[in-house]
C-alpha cells in the first residue's frame, strides 16, 4: 500500500511540475464536437503559459470566469496585461497568431473556445 501511495504522489508531483514549467498542455475538455463546430472548455492554471500556436479555424472565445493574464506578443516580444470579465466574448480568425498567455491570477480561470469548422 505504501508503494501505491508513493507512486501516486510521484505522478501528481511530476504532472504538476511539468505544468508549472509550461511543458504540459493546459487542461481542456471537449464539450461538443460535430461536423460544424467543436466547443472546448480550457482551464488556465495560475502561472502556467499557454503556448503560442496558429489558429486552425475561426474561433469565438467566451470567458467563464474573471481573468487577469499576461500576453506575450510573438513578433515584438512586448508583454501586456489584460483583464476579462466573465461573459466577455472575443472573435479570432483562422490563421491568426495565438500568442503565449499566462494566468497572473491566484486561481484558475476557464474559457470556452468555439471552433467553427
Amino acid at each position: 500500500m505504501r508503494y501505491l501511495f508513493v507512486a501516486f504522489g510521484a505522478c501528481v508531483l511530476t504532472v504538476g511540475g511539468l505544468r508549472l514549467l509550461g511543458w504540459a498542455p493546459l487542461p481542456e475538455t471537449v464539450k461538443l464536437d460535430n461536423a460544424r463546430v467543436r466547443v472546448k472548455e480550457v482551464v488556465y492554471l495560475p502561472g502556467v503559459p499557454r503556448e503560442r500556436y496558429t489558429r486552425p479555424t475561426d474561433q469565438v472565445i467566451v470567458w467563464l470566469d474573471d481573468a487577469k493574464y499576461e500576453r506575450l506578443d510573438s513578433v515584438t516580444k512586448e508583454k501586456t496585461t489584460r483583464q476579462r470579465k466573465a461573459g466577455e466574448i472575443l472573435w479570432h480568425s483562422k490563421g491568426e497568431d495565438a500568442p503565449v498567455l499566462t494566468n497572473l491570477g491566484a486561481k484558475p480561470y476557464r474559457t470556452l473556445t468555439i471552433e467553427l469548422k
